[in-house]
């Protein structure tokens, strides 16, 4: 499910990501920008360990969607389409 555009917002979110990549990396794993909607929803996977991690609920709460929120008001909702 790739985005048929670059999204506006691409480069912002991308550069958010990449201050809790780092994080994610250490435990195995990572995060993928699957879409934005031209709802300014941010749909994304969860990869490597985080896919299958028990705490991956948490992680996408707590850093994930916090972070984005932060760094990209513009953002209205996050997703990710893999969380246990």
């Amino acid at each position: 499910m790739e985005a048929i555009f670059e999204h506006p917002l691409q480069d912002k979110v991308e550069t958010a990501l990449d201050k809790i990549r780092p994080y994610l990396k250490a435990d195995g794993g990572n995060v993928r920008v699957l879409e934005i909607t031209q709802e300014n929803t941010l749909r994304l996977e969860l990869t490597g360990a985080c896919g299958s991690c028990s705490m991956s609920a948490m992680t996408f709460k707590g850093g994930i969607e916090d972070t984005i929120k932060r760094e990209v008001p513009e953002i209205l909702k996050v997703e990710a389409i893999n969380i246990n």
